[in-house]
This record gives structure tokens, sequence and C-alpha cells, in this order.
């Protein structure tokens, strides 16, 4: 099972970056997400590809029409939060705020019950598994966010999930499409999505592929556009891991679609079996 999502926002959505920390730093920014979201559009209609987009109730407000247009294309839209900000860094009550917000944009835009979430930059971590309470409470019964390895922004690795499965949140069950990684020399790597897509040469990302029984992929509009403006404040790890290899990474994606099949989150959902996967008490 191999699946195609997007996370829909700016390409100045850089998280933990001082000058593209909060909404009213945003504003010195040109936007470039129609452009980049063509390119997205073109590869769905050369590949014949289905896919699930996380969208900001940011890009929802400020960009109603992109919204349109995925869901006039009939693509499935889900939340990525409103205004992109890391999980841990929030209280129970301004996530819950900020997560009644994205759904409300998005629903309104659409008319149809936003279901699947995923925290920017994955970040839930054991000491913010509050999360996935308020979730269910506003109704999302997927959620993409579990990332079971070290990361910068996230990664609860004591979850231990790299397929789908069940987290048992006080006795409700929340369907998790986690992140999948693939193991080598002993090391968890990460390969189908974001920088990490971008660093590793496509012939080892097929290798990948291969092995793989379940993949979870997510690209952001920014991982195609190789004309964009570097960032400022950021470090030179971090202008690395954000700018190498935009140049490739649509016709090295547009291989992988041809070579390999994908399907949406809902399908996935449905050719899951929930019967039989495993259940993690959270």
């Amino acid at each position: 099972m191999n699946i195609l999502t997007f996370d829909i926002e700016e390409w100045f959505h850089i998280l933990d970056n001082a000058s593209t920390r909060t909404e009213a730093d945003w504003g010195q920014y040109e936007s470039r997400i129609y452009q980049n979201m063509d390119r997205i559009f073109q590869l769905l209609d050369d590949t014949k590809s289905r896919a699930t987009f996380f969208c900001l109730g940011w890009v929802a407000d400020k960009h109603p029409d992109v919204i349109r247009r995925i869901d006039a294309a009939g693509y499935e839209i889900a939340t990525h939060s409103y205004a992109h900000q890391l999980a841990y860094e929030q209280t129970p009550a301004e996530f819950q705020t900020d997560l009644e917000r994205s759904i409300k944009h998005l629903q309104d835009l659409t008319g149809k019950k936003v279901r699947s979430y995923r925290a920017p930059g994955f970040s839930i971590k054991e000491y913010n598994r509050w999360v996935f309470p308020i979730l269910l409470e506003q109704g999302i019964d997927i959620d993409c966010s579990v990332f079971s390895a070290r990361r910068s922004h996230g990664g609860d690795a004591s979850l231990n999930m790299f397929e789908p499965g069940y987290l048992n949140v006080g006795g409700t069950l929340l369907k998790e499409f986690p992140i999948n990684t693939a193991a080598v020399f002993g090391q968890d790597l990460i390969f189908s999505g974001g920088g990490y897509f971008r660093l590793f040469p496509y012939k080892v990302i097929k290798g990948f592929m291969r092995r793989s029984d379940y993949v979870m992929t997510y690209f952001h509009p920014r991982d195609f556009d190789a004309g964009q403006p570097m960032i400022p404040g950021l470090s030179r790890a971090r202008q690395f891991k954000s700018y190498y290899g935009l140049e490739n990474c649509l016709p090295k994606l547009k291989k992988l679609l041809l070579e390999f099949p994908f399907v949406d989150l809902s399908e996935a959902d449905r050719q899951v079996d929930w019967t039989s996967v495993v259940k993690r008490d959270v």
C-alpha cells in the first residue's frame, strides 16, 4: 500500500525559524502557492494519480480558490492545522482552537466533512499525546502524525508504529497511518517525503519502495519550486535540508508515480483490514 499525500502550505511556512514563526511574519513574503499548486495538479493529471491534500486553514482563509480547486478536481481534503504551529509548543486549549478554526474554514469552503489530520512537522511527542483525544472530540477519525523515529520537530519512537493501526485513546479508537521507515544497517531511515525524498537518489528510493509493504508519502508545494528565495535566518544545515534537490524533486516523483501504484488516504482506509491491525494505548 503506497499512499500519496501533499501538505498544502506556502513556501515560507518553515517551522522553528524566527523570521517565519507567526502569521505576523508571513506578510513580508510573496505568495508562490498558485504556481506551485499548478505543478502538483499537472503532475497528478500526467500520472493519473489520486492524492489526499492536508491543507492549512490559513491557506483556506487567504487563498480559498486553492482549496476550491482541489475539491473541484475530486481530491480528498484533510487538515494540517490552521496556523502551522508546532503542536508541542501549544497548550491543549490553543491546539483545540487552532484545529477548530482549520476544520471550519475547510468545511465551509467544500461542504464536506474533514475527517483526517496531520500535525505540522509531525510534532507529536510522548508528552503531548493529549492531542489525540482533542482530535476525536473535533470529529477527526484518522490521524497521520505519528513519526516513530527521531527528528528535529517531533517523533515518538516509543509508539513503534510503522504501518496502519489503532491508537486506543481512553477506550476510543483513532485510526493511525504513520510515517514508514526503511531499516539500513540497524538504522531507521525515512525516504518517503520532504527533504528525505529530495536527498536520496532515485535508485535508492526505488529500492526502498520495493522492500516496503506500506509507504506514506508527504510532499509540499515548495518541494517542487527551485526558484524560491532563500528564507533569512536559516542555519547552513537548515538551508541544506530546505533547498537541496528542489530542481529534481518533481521529475523524481513523477517517475515514482509511473512505476508504483499509489492511492489516496480514503482508498487506503478502505483497503486496511481494521480487524487485524495493532492497537497502541496512548
